[in-house]
């Protein structure tokens, strides 16, 4: 019987902890909807704070959070939004923005490190002489840090440049900044100069700081006021949310200073991955995201691995029969990176073995027909 559990599918798994549960029980709320809980407002006033936008909104999920940001930005339907071929908001968020804003994606090639280049953005910004034909470019989307890129950091610089180049042509910036706290760490620069350039931004608090729900939306007075009414269309009107809020606010205190710990845990089960044979780790590790590739010739694929994993406790998450995702939080110690390394070394060993085994029973079973 299993008794260990190290799940490492991804930073949104973590249980709330006792200080967080114990927030909860006693935080202080009221109607939302109408603007009276004060633990909704005490959370949004503090991101205000942190982000260096003037307003905030609590949103249940990230998806919520990136669909209504972009269709307060793009509010006629057929506009174009600018946003990377590999990023979440393309890829992972059941094309909301296209099914219910009707909001036309223009996609753009992510490089490795999870930027694009600045020339094909700007190449991908119609030609206004064209709107009789073409959609209208209304935004550019950036994702910091990018999850698909292994969770590669955007630098102020690049995002700045983004920037001028979106106010140049008169279009917004919306920053889809799920583990924005993640890239401040790493990158040793505050949240609010990650985001100066960007009219909008997203910030998950379930993912990389640990909170149980919920994510916010931060702009200006005037987007957030649009941002609410959309919000409530979606179904996203929670009334006494301050029962959510108050652990997000916990995790505030809490978790940003334990991310660098995440991000050094990444690090050596990296190391690791890539001291066993016929693995390889892609892209530099920078933060809590680890993609590794199952390499051509090994008698091995993801299912299997995750199958003996389960069986001795450890979660993982198969992108495809060849590569697999973990992702490090605060819930994952040194000791459970050193186990996961020890599990999938063992799996390696014993599923190849076994494969290579009955590879040569049915090589002596054709050579005897």
């Amino acid at each position: 019987m299993v008794t260990k559990k190290v799940d490492l599918r991804s930073d949104n798994v973590t249980k709330p902890t006792e200080t967080m549960r114990a927030a909860m029980a006693v935080a202080e709320v009221d109607d939302d909807v109408l603007l009276y809980d004060p633990t909704a407002h005490r959370l949004e006033t503090e991101m205000a704070r942190i982000t260096g936008k003037e307003a905030v909104l609590f949103v249940p999920s990230g998806t919520m959070g990136n669909l209504v940001s972009v269709l307060v930005h793009c509010e006629v339907r057929g506009s174009a939004v600018i946003l990377g071929d590999n990023s979440h908001l393309h890829i992972h968020e059941n094309g909301g923005i296209s099914t219910i804003g009707g909001v036309h994606p223009r996609t753009v090639k992510n490089n490795d490190d999870g930027t694009m280049d600045i020339d094909l953005i700007e190449a991908a910004i119609r030609d206004s002489r064209g709107e009789i034909v073409y959609p209208t470019s209304r935004l550019i989307c950036l994702e910091n840090t990018h999850a698909d890129s292994g969770g590669r950091c955007l630098p102020p610089e690049y995002t700045d440049r983004v920037g001028e180049l979106a106010k140049k042509h008169g279009l917004k910036l919306h920053i889809d900044g799920c583990r924005i706290f993640n890239a401040s760490i790493a990158l040793g620069v505050p949240v609010h100069r990650l985001l100066q350039a960007a009219d909008s931004a997203l910030v998950c608090l379930s993912k990389g700081i640990g909170a149980p729900v919920g994510s916010v939306i931060v702009g200006s007075k005037s987007f957030i006021n649009k941002a609410r009414r959309l919000r409530n269309t979606l179904g996203g009107g929670m009334r006494q949310v301050g029962i959510v809020c108050a652990a997000a606010l916990v995790a505030l205190q809490e978790n940003i200073t334990k991310l660098e710990g995440d991000h050094k845990k990444a690090k050596i089960l990296a190391e690791g991955l890539n001291q066993i044979k016929g693995l390889k780790v892609l892209n530099p590790v920078e933060t809590n995201i680890v993609y590794f590739d199952i390499l051509e010739g090994s008698n091995i694929n993801s299912e299997t691995l995750s199958k003996y994993l389960v069986e001795h406790g450890v979660l993982i998450w198969p992108e495809s029969s060849t590569r697999v995702r973990i992702v490090l939080h605060h819930q994952i110690s040194g000791t459970d990176v050193q186990y996961t390394l020890s599990c999938i070394q063992k799996a390696v060993d014993e599923i190849c073995d076994c494969n290579s085994d009955l590879k040569e029973i049915s090589e002596c079973q054709g050579h005897e027909e």
